[in-house]
């Protein structure tokens, strides 16, 4: 039995797309990331008692909790450590329109919204580096060895050039991008991604190496291209890209026929987008009327899911089912 507290705080984060650089970031490699406006929104009250979850994964006391959110709750008693409250006391409700398991960035969404939340609860200040250093708690446990790309990506408003251990850099972005996002419809695994290209880089070190690089060269020359708004020579990497992670053997046969799908719609590029193996892809398209073409092609070939938008403005689409 938890008594309830009129104090609540309320915060949100959003998603994140990888744009271009994708495993070869895990090398210290460069990728550019971007918001995307899928949302988490966290409301957590002061209770009496055991701390309670109520969540599309899992609702209960977190001492219940399942083993996939073991990090969110590691999260939770740092971020309380740090502000010197109990591990107790709380009622925390999740709502989330990020897909989970698709690469999308549930994971650090939720840890970000979560830790927010509760340093706003209890009226204390939280920079992004603390922020940050807090959510990469969970995401250890979501991913193993996370670059720590999600998690930038999710407390920033704006595109951004990230590179492990270096300073994260805000990207501008001279033209706006029309960017489509398909969901397969099948969980990614990114965890089993990245260490099968860590396995595959013992045996085949010249070859995953000439791809790591090749995939740093692409994340040069498309930074290149959104800084002169050049959007045919971004889908052009894009697809680029796409080849080098096939390479790699991150994508599947799902990704792939989705890719080709938005080639044939006229897509200026296409790929994956996040850890592989299930997950999403995107394309790119010349306004926001094309990308709703492709996304309606995405759609009537076999996605399980289809949004489309603007990155000069704030709204998601749907083409219709």
């Amino acid at each position: 039995m938890s008594t309830v507290s009129t104090k609540t705080a309320i915060c949100e984060s959003h998603s994140k797309l990888i744009l271009v650089g994708e495993h070869a970031v895990v090398y210290g490699k460069p990728a550019i990331a971007i918001p995307f406006p899928l949302k988490v929104k966290v409301m957590i009250q002061k209770v009496v008692g055991l701390i309670m979850i109520e969540s599309p994964i899992y609702t209960g006391s977190i001492d219940g909790i399942p083993p996939k959110m073991e990090g969110i709750k590691a999260c939770i008693e740092e971020a309380l450590r740090c502000i010197n409250q109990p591990f107790a006391n709380l009622r925390i409700k999740v709502d989330s329109s990020i897909p989970l398991g698709r690469g999308l960035g549930s994971s650090a969404a939720i840890a970000i919204a979560i830790t927010r939340s509760i340093f706003s609860l209890f009226g204390q200040k939280l920079s992004e580096e603390h922020l940050f250093s807090l959510v990469q708690i969970a995401e250890t446990y979501a991913h193993g060895k996370p670059s720590g790309i999600d998690t930038a990506t999710e407390i920033s408003e704006h595109p951004i050039w990230f590179q492990k251990e270096k300073q994260i850099v805000p990207l501008v972005i001279r033209r706006p991008l029309y960017i489509v996002v398909a969901d397969t419809g099948r969980n990614g695994d990114t965890h089993t991604a990245v260490d099968n290209v860590r396995k595959m880089y013992g045996s085949e070190t010249v070859k995953v190496q000439n791809s790591l690089d090749e995939i740093a060269r692409i994340s040069e020359l498309a930074r290149e291209a959104l800084l002169k708004g050049d959007i045919y020579l971004l889908g052009t990497l894009l697809y680029r890209n796409h080849e080098e992670l096939k390479i790699l053997g991150v994508s599947d046969d799902e990704l792939n026929h989705l890719v080709e799908i938005a080639r044939n719609a006229g897509a200026l590029g296409a790929k994956l987008t996040g850890g592989g193996l299930g997950g999403c892809m995107l394309a790119l398209g010349e306004s926001l009327g094309h990308a709703k073409i492709i996304a309606t092609q995405l759609m009537s070939s076999g996605a399980s899911n289809v949004w489309y938008f603007s990155t000069e403005e704030n709204s998601l689409y749907n083409p219709e089912k």
